[in-house]
């Protein structure tokens, strides 16, 4: 093999070595780094300016500026010494960096020291705020203009949500009213800043204080967000109307007449004459039982017969006395049905329905418990009462041997009289001393009531 020959293959290798790093290279489009060029030498001779031209330009450019006026300059050979005092330390890196942008500095000696004399350092300062002093003076028409057109636009959206019966006109309640007018109220705020920050030329803090007003308002929010949730929770109350004033509802736990449905509570009047403040947030949550909405309500209550009686007579017996009390309603009917078979009697169940409106609940299932049980035992139904079956040994005591014999140390007792059946024990009318005192106190605070009767309850 010949040399040419040898060199041609030798080249066919390399490029074929390096033909898949050149592709990869066109694929991501990355190529190797070119190098840094290197430093500049220093040349041996130099026809550049000489060392008093050098010095004498450096000295004319700090010459123009103040702080730097008493630096003295001097070239030896491109190397160029600054000394002298400045005002500040940022005035000494300030000098180096313009001697060194000067043609023909090789580098820089910067012996400079700041000048720590008390009227050096106080003078710049004090002629600062006068200018300062002087900038605000000429400003001040400026500024009264703006704040002036600032305040115009506030008093003018403070006039317009004082509109209350526009408000009232088109919101759907008083509440909502109210929220309609503090909107416009801090609507007006932000314009009155934005055309305030316009005029001055002071958007870009007008930007920050947004800014740090959000993220404040986020950490706040967090804060209060139970204040937020029945706040909410208030709005929709007021807006979906689940009850009327002075009905009788239960929520969660509480149960009582409702007085008013204000911004932050429900108040109601329990059963016993006392004030209870609900949070709106919990009767949003909670499940609301309303005994008002519909005056028919049905009873319950259960009897126990002895296990050898005819439970359906039992049953025909319990509804013939339910059916002739005049407050039970003959439609829905009444009803009757074996509850449980326990070892000694049966448990009879029975359902009747009376109206609220003309019937006390708690009377009227108190009256129907003493008449089904008195027709019971009139036709001889024994009310069983727990039977329990005990063993004793030969060497018990002697009073439980004087027991089993039928000896007995007390003296038979006289039946009692029934009670006398009075006017007073038939009256099942409803109570409505709490319905009265409701009333009463809603004539004294209607304004405060967001509940309002022209609206449909959801």
């Amino acid at each position: 093999m010949s040399l040419r020959s040898l060199l041609l293959l030798l080249c066919l290798m390399l490029c074929l070595v390096a033909a898949p790093a050149a592709a990869q290279d066109l694929l991501t489009g990355e190529a190797e780094p070119s190098p840094e060029p290197p430093e500049q030498a220093i040349e041996l001779s130099s026809e550049g300016p000489a060392d008093g031209e050098i010095a004498d330009r450096i000295a004319d450019i700090f010459g123009q500026i103040d702080a730097l006026s008493e630096v003295s300059v001097e070239s030896r050979a491109g190397v160029v010494t600054l000394a002298g005092p400045v005002p500040t330390a940022d005035d000494i890196a300030r000098a180096e960096a313009i001697a060194s942008r000067v043609t023909g500095v090789v580098t820089v000696e910067n012996e400079i020291e700041r000048n720590l004399d008390v009227e050096t350092n106080v003078a710049p300062t004090l002629v600062a705020f006068q200018e300062n002093l002087r900038g605000f003076a000429n400003a001040l028409p400026l500024v009264a203009v703006a704040f002036g057109i600032a305040i115009l636009i506030g008093l003018l959206g403070y006039w317009i949500a004082a509109r209350k019966r526009l408000w009232q006109w088109i919101a759907p309640n008083v509440f909502m009213a109210e929220l309609v007018a503090t909107s416009i109220r801090f609507l007006s705020i932000v314009i009155a800043m934005l055309v305030l920050m316009q005029i001055l030329g002071a958007t870009a803090l007008l930007g920050a204080v947004l800014g740090g007003a959000g993220v404040i308002g986020l950490a706040i929010g967090f804060a209060v967000r139970d204040t937020v949730d029945n706040y909410v929770s208030s709005l929709m109350l007021s807006l979906r109307q689940p009850f009327r004033a002075n009905d009788h509802i239960v929520v969660d736990s509480h149960e009582g007449r409702v007085v008013r449905l204000t911004s932050r509570a429900t108040i109601l009047m329990t059963l016993d004459g006392n004030h209870l403040r609900v949070p709106n947030s919990v009767v949003f949550k909670s499940v609301i039982l309303n005994y008002t909405r519909n005056p028919e309500r049905r009873f319950a209550f259960e009897l126990g017969i002895d296990a050898e009686d005819d439970a359906a007579d039992g049953i025909a017996v319990g509804l013939a006395a339910l059916n002739d009390l005049p407050f039970v309603l003959s439609t829905p009917e009444a009803s009757g049905v074996i509850h449980d078979v326990g070892d000694s009697n049966i448990v009879l169940t029975f359902h009747g329905w009376l109206d609220q409106t003309d019937t006390d609940f708690h009377k009227g299932r108190s009256k129907a418990i003493q008449a089904a049980k008195a027709a019971l035992e009139e036709q001889g139904f024994a009310l069983p009462e727990p039977i329990y079956r005990l063993r004793f040994d030969d060497m018990a005591p002697l009073p439980i041997k004087r027991a089993l014999s039928g000896e007995s140390g007390r003296q038979p007792q006289p039946a009692k009289a029934p009670p006398p059946d009075t006017a007073e024990d038939q009256d099942t009318a409803p109570d409505t001393h709490i319905e009265r005192l409701v009333a009463e106190e809603r004539a004294e605070t209607a304004d405060k009531d967001l509940l309002d009767d022209s609206r449909p309850i959801e």
